[in-house]
């Protein structure tokens, strides 16, 4: 019964405007620049409160109605990071998670077109993310389509790299530009030997193949200090920022492009703004 009725809600959620795309800031570990975000979904219920992510989109899968709303995120992180960009906040990229029954479906490019064309947001500056487990579900249907996409402009992620038991065989085939570290690894990285080693390999695998290496779930500094150490590209997670609605993350990114300015001048604005983002930003002017 409750889960009929969640599905009930999800159907007059999308209807009524329930529905909020937050973001979460990604930032080059070596530059200390703002290189985009991840677009994540939040559901205000008007009775029930926030729903958990992880609640309302599998029953969203299983009744189909991730058809429609992820069509929605998509065209809600697009026309907002193209607001960004034109607000001089920086070439900023987005990146959207797409669920596996948006692959199956087979009409995942004409929708991820549709959405490029209704809110003029460039091909090249946005990013799907699709989990390894779901890769793996049907990996050559799959790989079609992540080469339909590739094609078209659009960069590639696979989520969660290291949890889907993915053979690596199928990895050189895959057209992807990013991988992303499971945040799983990355908890104990300071005193887990065998978390160090999975994070090592990736990263090899990532220079290996040519891609991006994301660290996801960062959320001290000694876990942000061992990924830059060990070359990872890109860091994502709540040492940097949690997940921000639009105008809080207009704002974020306000504040960081000025203390970008002001260390760019000379100025020490690190004690009124210690932020890790701008840490990294002076570390690597350091550099």
């Amino acid at each position: 019964t409750e889960r009929m009725t969640l599905e009930e809600d999800l159907k007059s959620g999308l209807l009524e405007n329930q529905f909020e795309v937050y973001y979460q800031p990604k930032v080059n570990m070596q530059t200390g620049e703002v290189i985009g975000s991840e677009a994540l979904v939040r559901w205000h219920h008007p009775t029930l409160g926030n729903i958990r992510p992880d609640i309302f989109i599998p029953v969203a899968e299983e009744s189909g109605i991730i058809i429609q709303l992820g069509e929605w995120i998509l065209r809600t992180a697009c026309r907002d990071t193209l607001k960004l960009q034109q607000m001089g906040m920086g070439d900023l990229q987005v990146a959207v998670n797409i669920s596996a029954v948006q692959f199956t479906g087979g009409d995942l490019l004409p929708t991820v077109k549709r959405a490029l064309e209704e809110t003029e947001f460039s091909a090249t500056s946005l990013e799907l993310e699709i989990t390894e487990s779901a890769v793996m579900h049907d990996p050559e249907a799959v790989i079609r389509s992540l080469h339909e996409l590739s094609q078209f402009g659009i960069k590639l992620a696979i989520d969660d790299f290291g949890t889907g038991y993915s053979s690596l065989a199928y990895l050189k085939r895959f057209p992807v530009d990013t991988l992303k570290i499971d945040r799983a690894f990355i908890k104990d990285i300071s005193r887990d030997s065998d978390d160090v080693v999975i994070v090592e390999a990736v990263l090899g695998l990532g220079k290996h193949f040519g891609l991006k290496v994301v660290a996801e779930g960062v959320e001290d500094n000694d876990q942000l200090e061992f990924l830059k150490r060990q070359g990872c590209d890109i860091a994502q997670g709540y040492h940097l920022s949690p997940p921000l609605a639009f105008d809080q993350y207009l704002a974020w990114l306000e504040d960081w492009n000025r203390e970008r300015d002001e260390i760019d001048s000379g100025v020490d604005a690190a004690s009124e703004y210690n932020s890790a983002v701008v840490q990294l930003h002076k570390n690597g002017r350091n550099a």
